[in-house]
């Protein structure tokens, strides 16, 4: 299956194929009034992840955060935080390779009901941290560094192998 991309991203691949795209990306989590973490099974992998997709051009990494949550998961957010920023390699079961520039940022939900909003979603749900499904390391990583109040924005130390960073394929 083939999830929905931007014109943007389409024009680029008549040029590339599948081949590598290195695309600036926005991710969000997502926190409840209970604190519950919101998520998404993903209709191209069907698993559980962050909301996060590709920033337009000239759109802001955290209008870009509140655009995506919003057109997956039918929530309104509120942005409070810078949590971190990672680059990472994504091969699709399509082909499609691509490096992502992300950045992610804590989140609370201010209006909108959780349900699946577009094609790129097959549930959307509500998940205590303690009894969070499966997630891969990155999005892992990511609900922690948002979750944790005294933790500094996440980056990649200089130099640094960070060899449990794969590729999702």
């Amino acid at each position: 299956m083939r999830v929905a991309i931007s014109e943007y991203v389409a024009g680029l691949r008549t040029f590339v194929g599948n081949g590598l795209l290195m695309l600036p990306s926005a991710c969000a989590v997502v926190l409840d009034e209970d604190g519950r973490v919101l998520l998404e099974r993903r209709a191209d992998t069907g698993t559980w992840a962050l909301p996060a997709g590709a920033i337009d051009p000239g759109e802001q990494p955290a209008d870009a955060a509140v655009r995506e949550v919003y057109e997956e998961t039918g929530v309104h957010i509120a942005v409070e935080r810078l949590a971190g920023v990672i680059l990472r390699e994504v091969t699709y079961p399509h082909g499609d390779v691509c490096q992502y520039l992300t950045v992610w940022f804590r989140c609370r939900a201010v209006g909108g009901h959780a349900a699946v909003n577009d094609e790129e979603s097959l549930a959307v749900g509500w998940f205590n941290r303690e009894e969070l499904p499966e997630l891969d390391p990155v999005d892992r990583l990511r609900v922690d560094v948002a979750l944790d109040d005294t933790a500094p924005a996440w980056f990649a130390v200089p130099g640094q192998d960070y060899d449990w960073l794969p590729s999702r394929s």
